[in-house]
């Protein structure tokens, strides 16, 4: 048995999270295989564990006293086709974007409109991950994952997998029991574009025209244009989720706002919120409180101007909620992994 761990004691995570928040680690584990997490596990649970993947959708506001687990494991494999339909296996230490460019490159269709969506493969399916009217569900076909308290490698299909909006069984029913090793995908050679979002067909035709290649380029150009690079300025994309209200609800607020934007949700009867709207028309947008602030072009945003803590951007998060619901009564929750 090979095992390939790489540990680090009393490690600092600032460039291991995306708002560069300066907190330690007790213990940090780097695994590549199924083999690894057995080593890792088979003497018994730690007390504290968490995954810690590309470290984009999590704020630390203090030290983390147990144990956080990273995979480094970066390999996409084809395994299979059938009819156009190509299927795909790319281990949970992938950066999700290069997935994206790998099916580009090979004219597969699927995951495009997600381009230039940070963090891991094996993030994607516990956030179901989205953007430009897509979602990571639309082409995972089953999670292949660690079970922690038996040591045994297990795999789910989809459809057991409870997606939702920013949603899956891996935040609720699976939490702290298993760590996921790999994704397989489904992705096909048949042309699929789905342009009816935002500015992406507008973006698309400046481009000369429904290209795979210019899809992903100009779902690239619109993610830079309004999003901070995380390498620049300390950020996790969205810090807050789009409310789902029931449908009533949504249509006093639009009496009131006439031009508030309103998105069809999941569930009849229910509708979904902007929260980038609520807050930039709570007057938030831009708005800056010592070192964290709210970005001036995406007020979905919030951002480390420098040296913030985790408690400081926290802080300001609630303020940000507490503002939205005094002016509009609705609650907005964080997207955001607060440890």
């Amino acid at each position: 048995m090979h095992i390939m761990i790489r540990e680090f004691h009393q490690t600092s995570l600032r460039g291991r999270n995306s708002f560069g928040v300066e907190q330690h680690a007790a213990r940090l584990a780097e695994f590549e295989t199924e083999e690894d997490l057995h080593a890792i596990f088979g003497g018994g649970i730690p007390d504290r564990w968490s995954v810690l993947s590309g470290g984009n959708n999590i704020l630390f506001t203090q030290d983390y006293d147990g144990l956080l687990l990273t995979p480094v494991s970066q390999r996409i494999a084809l395994l299979g086709e059938e009819g156009g339909t190509v299927h795909v296996r790319a281990d949970a230490g992938v950066e999700w974007d290069d997935l994206v460019e790998w099916a580009v490159q090979r004219g597969l269709w699927g995951i495009e409109n997600l381009s230039l969506i940070p963090g891991k493969a094996g993030a994607a399916p516990v956030q179901n991950i989205g953007a430009y009217g897509c979602e990571a569900k639309d082409a995972i076909e089953r999670v292949h994952m660690f079970c922690v308290e038996n040591c045994k490698c297990m795999t789910l299909d989809a459809a057991h997998c409870c997606f939702g909006y920013r949603e899956s069984i891996f935040k609720h029913d699976l939490r702290g029991r298993v760590v996921i090793t790999a994704v397989d995908i489904r992705l096909s050679r048949t042309p699929q574009p789905r342009l009816g979002y935002g500015d992406v067909e507008r973006e698309v035709e400046a481009r000369g025209g429904t290209t795979l290649r210019n899809i992903r380029e100009a779902i690239c150009a619109i993610r830079r244009a309004k999003l901070p690079d995380p390498k620049v300025t300390g950020n996790a994309g969205s810090f807050f989720k789009n409310p789902v209200v029931d449908e009533s609800v949504a249509q006093q607020l639009r009496a009131s706002w006439p031009d508030m934007p309103l998105y069809p949700a999941a569930l009849s009867g229910k509708a979904k919120l902007a929260a980038g709207w609520l807050i930039d028309k709570a007057g938030l947008k831009g708005c800056r409180s010592g070192r964290v602030g709210i970005h001036e072009r995406q007020a979905l945003v919030l951002v480390n101007l420098g040296g913030a803590t985790g408690g400081e951007i926290l802080d300001f998060a609630r303020m940000v909620q507490a503002r939205v619901h005094e002016k509009f009564g609705i609650e907005i929750d964080t997207e955001v992994n607060i440890l």
